[in-house]
């Protein structure tokens, strides 16, 4: 099965698997990580206008497309990148608890249990399309 990476980082349609959808998904938390790590003050303010919203574009169709293969709206995407971006600093208040709890719910959804069998509303299977 090949990935088309483009379109895993640019499309929100269709479906994804488990599998391309957690290496997708490491992709984008890694390049976060370093660019906290890498970039100072100086130039996390001047480039964080241009790598945030990047990010979260990316991890916005890399999610779509794997709630589609559950069989969920892809606009369940956007609570859950905004719990990200709520608890990526140590959690601070009672309301960063309940975000880390939908953050644990969208783990088991999508990193953990399997596609929705056979065709949906948003496409075919995926690996049964790759086993065809």
């Amino acid at each position: 099965m090949q990935t088309d990476w483009a379109a895993l980082f640019f499309t929100a349609g269709g479906r994804l698997g488990r599998t391309p959808f957690l290496i997708g998904a490491a992709l984008l938390i890694a390049l976060a990580a370093v660019y906290e790590a890498v970039a100072g003050v100086t130039l996390h303010w001047l480039t964080g206008w241009f790598v945030y919203p990047s990010l979260i574009y990316g991890g916005a169709c890399v999610l779509s497309k794997r709630l589609h293969d559950r069989g969920k709206s892809g606009w369940w995407a956007a609570p859950i990148l905004f719990a990200l971006v709520a608890v990526w600093q140590p959690p601070m208040n009672p309301a960063d608890v309940l975000l880390s709890l939908l953050l644990v719910w969208a783990v088991v959804e999508l990193g953990v249990m399997g596609s929705e069998q056979g065709t949906n509303r948003y496409g075919a299977n995926p690996l049964r399309a790759a086993l065809a």
